[in-house]
């Protein structure tokens, strides 16, 4: 049976996503669209380029975390490093290896752009702080100029995962129309970063008023110990992490409750943050089979036509 994914963003928490992934799938269910937002970019794009949930489960034991975080020497120095380097970069890290690291697993696939895709298979979540919008890609590059099948999923990934101050912003340069409106150079740059800072569990990327085949929408959402732990702040750039952090946690709660609980796996994270990066491969497996643990009972519980009964009185309401 097809049904259409959404995964929740989460920074390594993403691991149980793929726990989820392999549960759906051994179910039987096929994943038609699928779309994400941070870490759940991720799984999204890996799960449209072909990959089991088995194989995203080996790809992220094996991922090499800790050099994603890797920077110059020269900005190494002990506070005064990194903090030069957030003020001349935007970020704490570049970003360019995680998004190297993407491109290498998808390239596998034989998956580079989006116009290697179907259209609308896979779809990414971002935010451009600069103009102060939501991005759902492909589709929204067009806006600065570039074609949308031609845009790298990889590309897209690392925009969506540009947690704020942690990994630099991706600068994307609109194409101008003519030399006669140009504007300054300065100008000419808008930044773009994590698509959880306006919605990190995009449940309503696949709602629609009318569905020729209507195939269900399920969504992978992540919750835990950590979603209310205490946050430890002790200087400006805890503080940041801090905010951050709550707001991927709190940003979608309340839809969630209200009306999108029928379709939503819900995953406990075991206590994991989502920037510990560190994390041993014990761990990673912990968050893996509570992935697969809940959306295996989830599935024990669905049918259609409680789903269907859910979806008329709770979403199709809301386009009436």
């Amino acid at each position: 049976m097809k049904i259409n994914g959404v995964f929740e963003g989460g920074g390594v928490k993403g691991i149980a996503l793929a726990g989820g992934v392999s549960a759906a799938l051994k179910r039987g269910y096929e994943f038609h669209e699928v779309a994400g937002t941070s870490s759940g970019s991720i799984v999204a794009a890996f799960l449209a380029a072909g990959y089991s949930g088995e194989e995203m489960k080996e790809l992220i034991l094996k991922a090499p975390f800790k050099s994603f975080m890797q920077r110059s020497a020269i900005f190494n120095t002990k506070i005064i490093g990194p903090a030069t380097r957030l003020l001349i970069k935007k970020g704490l890290y570049s970003g360019e290896a995680l998004e190297h690291w993407v491109y290498g697993q998808l390239l596998a696939k034989g998956i580079r752009n989006f116009g290697d895709l179907r259209p609308n298979q896979l779809r990414i979540i971002a935010s451009d702080i600069t103009q102060g919008k939501l991005l759902v890609l492909p589709d929204d590059i067009a806006q600065y100029g570039i074609d949308p099948r031609k845009l790298s999923i990889a590309k897209a990934v690392r925009m969506s995962t540009s947690i704020p101050y942690f990994f630099d912003p991706v600068m994307v340069r609109c194409k101008l129309k003519s030399s006669a409106s140009a504007e300054p150079f300065a100008q000419q740059f808008f930044y773009i970063v994590d698509g959880g800072l306006l919605s990190n569990y995009p449940l309503w990327v696949f709602d629609r008023e009318n569905d020729v085949e209507r195939i269900p929408v399920i969504g992978f959402h992540l919750v835990g110990k950590s979603e209310y732990q205490m946050n430890k702040v002790r200087g400006p750039l805890t503080m940041l992490e801090a905010l951050f952090g709550t707001m991927l946690n709190a940003h979608d709660e309340r839809y969630i409750e209200q009306q999108n609980r029928f379709r939503t796996v819900k995953i406990p994270t075991l206590g994991v943050q989502n920037t510990q990066f560190d994390l041993s491969k014990e761990a990673s497996m912990e968050l893996y089979n509570s992935g697969f643990s809940a959306t295996d009972h989830y599935f024990t519980k669905w049918t259609m036509e409680t789903y269907e009964q859910n979806y008329e009185k709770y979403v199709l309401r809301l386009y009436k």
